[in-house]
């Protein structure tokens, strides 16, 4: 694993967006080639200035959690949309090397390619640590779509100047869509179905289900 190859504070505006744009070169999107045991997921909140990254790995495709590891850090870099990875990485970084487990897959909670410069939270945090990663968002950040269908299942695709930047997907009938994109090192068909294979009878993956939750526990 890579950690920490390059500043995450101490950076300007206009250093953090050069840092995106090369790493964006690094960013692969084959088919995932390998089965998936140990999937991870990915959640961070922000409170009074400080980050909670917790990272949450079950069994594929039982769903057993095996591994939990958080970890708190003080935000060192403003908030700027299409740049919150520099808000939220080091805590994650932190969080990584408490992991117990070694991982398959990350399944992020924010955008992968579906991002103004095509290298979301996920395609960093892919690129860095040299794993596949999903973008499996609560939200749009940016392109367009039509509405998939209220069926579990349904799905659209997300376009952005005229290319195919992620897919918006009923994981629950009749509840608000996810947007799921690719990170690293996976297709977006694969990451659809990487996703489809962790739900339950929630709106979101288990994986990052749990990673939100453990998230929002008591500081510590």
């Amino acid at each position: 694993m890579i950690f920490r190859s390059h500043p995450y504070d101490s950076i300007t505006t206009k250093e953090a967006i050069k840092v995106q744009l090369e790493l964006r070169r690094k960013t692969v999107f084959p088919p995932l080639g390998k089965e998936t045991r140990i999937v991870t997921g990915v959640d961070v909140s922000i409170k009074g200035g400080v980050a909670k990254a917790a990272l949450v790995s079950l069994t594929c495709p039982q769903l057993l959690i095996v591994d939990t590891a958080t970890a708190c850090r003080r935000v060192s870099f403003p908030y700027v949309p299409g740049l919150l990875a520099f808000r939220e990485i080091p805590a994650i970084l932190d969080a990584v090397e408490r992991m117990k487990v070694t991982t398959d897959l990350l399944m992020v909670d924010g955008q992968g390619l579906a991002h103004p410069r095509r290298f979301g939270l996920a395609c960093h945090l892919g690129v860095i640590l040299g794993l596949p990663t999903i973008g499996c968002a609560k939200s749009r950040l940016i392109g367009e779509y039509r509405e998939p269908g209220e069926e579990k299942g349904s799905r659209t695709p997300l376009t952005d100047k005229g290319e195919t930047i992620g897919t918006v997907f009923r994981s629950r009938t009749s509840v608000k869509p996810l947007f799921i994109s690719s990170g690293h090192m996976i297709d977006l068909e694969s990451a659809v179905n990487q996703v489809l294979g962790c739900l339950t009878r929630y709106r979101l993956p288990e994986p990052t289900r749990e990673a939100h939750k453990a998230s929002k526990l008591k500081m510590d």
